[in-house]
This record gives structure tokens, sequence and C-alpha cells, in this order.
């Protein structure tokens, strides 16, 4: 398991990495359009929505990996970073259920993972705390999600690699929606510490 550097490295804004992050970010626009565009009339594009998601998933590995490779973690790609992911996981969330490909008590769960978090960020401001740095384990999460849509959409069909793929893509989000209230629990179990040691500090 390789160690995740955290800290900021530069204040540079033009990275490579930011530049992926920022891509990504355009990207989601055009993948909610293509994967709604069948439920109003128009042509199914599912094939280039999923080039997209699997682009989005390359870059997102790339633009961590280089970030720290080459020194360029920075506080823009802090945010830039999960709001891709949290953006692309929506978005997928979605353009699935609207095409009645994804069972809205599933999305219930997710989105509710989502409304928990962003429940704890006027905490964290409360107490002059941005949002925290990303987990390994919401990584985890993420890419288990990105995995398990493109695989489920891949599953609308007939024959036996259609079926294959669905199966697989139902594993995935299973584990990844575990995985991913687990780490929105020990998000909250950091706001938690945070808040208690602000809470104990000596008043200056």
């Amino acid at each position: 398991m390789e160690v995740q550097e955290t800290r900021v490295q530069t204040d540079r804004v033009l990275t490579i990495p930011n530049l992926l992050s920022m891509a990504r970010l355009v990207g989601v626009p055009v993948f909610l359009w293509l994967i709604l565009w069948p439920k109003f009339g128009g042509p199914n594009n599912d094939g280039w929505a999923l080039l997209i998601l699997a682009l989005s998933g390359i870059s997102d590995y790339l633009d961590g990996k280089l970030a720290r490779r080459w020194g360029q973690i920075s506080r823009l790609g802090q945010i830039l970073d999960p709001l891709a992911d949290r953006l692309y996981v929506l978005s997928t969330l979605v353009g699935l259920t609207w095409r009645e490909i994804l069972p809205w008590w599933l999305t219930a769960i997710l989105l509710a993972r989502e409304l928990f978090i962003a429940a704890l960020l006027p905490i964290l401001n409360r107490y002059g705390y941005g949002p925290l740095n990303v987990s390994f384990l919401g990584k985890a999460a993420t890419f288990n999600l990105m995995y398990a849509f493109p695989l489920l959409l891949l599953g609308q069909g007939q024959g036996w690699f259609h079926h294959t793929a669905e199966v697989v893509s139902w594993a995935f989000i299973w584990w990844g929606t575990v995985l991913y209230w687990w780490a929105g629990i020990l998000y909250a179990v950091q706001v938690r510490q945070i808040v208690r040691g602000a809470i104990a500090a000596p008043t200056p």
C-alpha cells in the first residue's frame, strides 16, 4: 500500500495534476448529457459515456500519483480532486436512476452519505477548519463505485457478457457502498476529535 502524502507542497495553480482534475470536472456535464439523452428521445450514447467514465478513473489515479511524485500537491488540488470524485458519483447516480438502471433506494443510501458529510462541514468551519483530506478508504470506496457504474451500464443487454458485467458490477456496488459509509463514519470521528481538541485547548 502506497503512503499517501497530504502536505501542501506548492501554491501553483497550473500544474499537471490540477489540469487533470479540471479536465475531469469539465467531463461531468458531458457525461450527464450523454447518459440522459436517450430519456429525451435522443440516440443511445452509452459507449461515449463509458469512455468518459473510464478516462475520469484513469485521470483520478494519475493526478494523485503525479502530484506526489513531482512534489505538486497543492491546496487547490486537494479541493478539486474530491470535488470531481463527488460530482462523478452524483451525476452517475442521477443518470442511472433516471434511466431506471439503478434502484432509487440505493441512490438514497449513497446520497444520504453525501448529506451526512455535508452536515459536518459547518462544524469544521466553526472551528476554523476546511474540508478534511480524502482518506485512502474514501478513495477506495470511490474507485469501487466508479468501476461498478460502468459495468452496470454494460450489463444492460442480453448474453453472457452483459450478464457477467451486471453480476460483477453489483459486487463492486455493495462493497463500494459499505466502504463509502465506513469512510464517512471515520470522517465524522476525525471531526469529533478536532472539536474535542479545540474545546480542550487553552484560550490564549
